[in-house]
């Protein structure tokens, strides 16, 4: 394999293990703190799926690289400026309606783009797709039908629901803002087009959107971007502090 190539499918599957890690971590926070316990052990049951994905991810990166390195190197020895992931997965948990509007968003696009993946030209990809396909199924399914209950729920969870989905549209639309390792991966197969993918969540957002009684931003609006080249918000470096404390206070450290 093409040196420049190989470099690309690795950021492309770091891209992909650091979604589903900082996700992980944001929802593992909340665990004890749900407003129901099916709610709580529904959270941190998500939270457990997208870390045995962010598996899958980093052990085949890692296989590529051929550094040695292994799915623990890559989740806690990588700093806030080589990590991959989106901008939506960092922001803050918030209150509930913040919470799953940000997965719900993170979910119908999680859906679309795994589907899609199961077609995919590398046969490992493919597979860590239809594996984790059926997980997100059921995560999108969930989220959608909270922001429904939310959105047509009481006054004030229709509020606090509307003002999630304003605040955070605006991180929704960097997963279809393709750079030059996206484009690499549609060349060779590896990865679907954006333009679909983005035609299918918006039809979702909407249909979900009009039972939940919300109004939707607007399709055109400005999108922040810059987390896939490792330009986050300061709110990244403290999921990490936390998240890798211990292996960085003891390095080597095992349960």
């Amino acid at each position: 394999m093409d040196n420049k190539i190989k470099d690309a499918k690795i950021n492309y599957l770091l891209r992909q293990g650091d979604n589903a890690l900082i996700l992980s971590q944001q929802l593992s926070q909340l665990c004890g703190k749900g407003p129901a316990l099916e709610e709580d052990m529904a959270l941190t049951n998500v939270a457990l799926d997208l870390l045995g994905q962010t598996r899958m991810w980093y052990a085949y990166a890692a296989e590529l690289e051929g550094l040695g390195r292994s799915e623990d190197d890559l989740a806690f020895l990588r700093d806030a400026r080589q990590m991959r992931c989106c901008l939506l997965v960092e922001q803050p948990n918030g209150n509930y309606a913040d919470t799953m509007m940000r997965q719900f968003f993170f979910d119908t696009w999680h859906y679309f783009f795994l589907k899609a993946l199961v077609s995919s030209s590398d046969p490992r990809v493919a597979e860590i797709a239809e594996k984790s396909l059926k997980e997100v199924t059921y995560h999108l399914r969930r989220s959608g039908d909270l922001v429904v209950r939310l959105g047509d729920g009481s006054v004030e969870s229709h509020a606090k629901a509307q003002a999630a989905a304003d605040a955070l549209w605006m991180y929704s639309g960097e997963m279809f803002i393709y750079d030059a390792v996206d484009t690499a991966m549609v060349e060779l197969g590896v990865a679907p087009v954006a333009d679909s993918l983005r035609a299918d969540f918006l039809e979702h957002v909407a249909e979900i959107f009009a039972e939940a009684t919300l109004n939707m931003p607007a399709a055109d609006a400005w999108m922040q971007r810059g987390g896939k080249k490792g330009v986050h918000s300061e709110r990244l470096g403290f999921i990490l502090a936390e998240m890798q404390f211990l292996q960085r206070a003891y390095p080597g450290a095992q349960w």
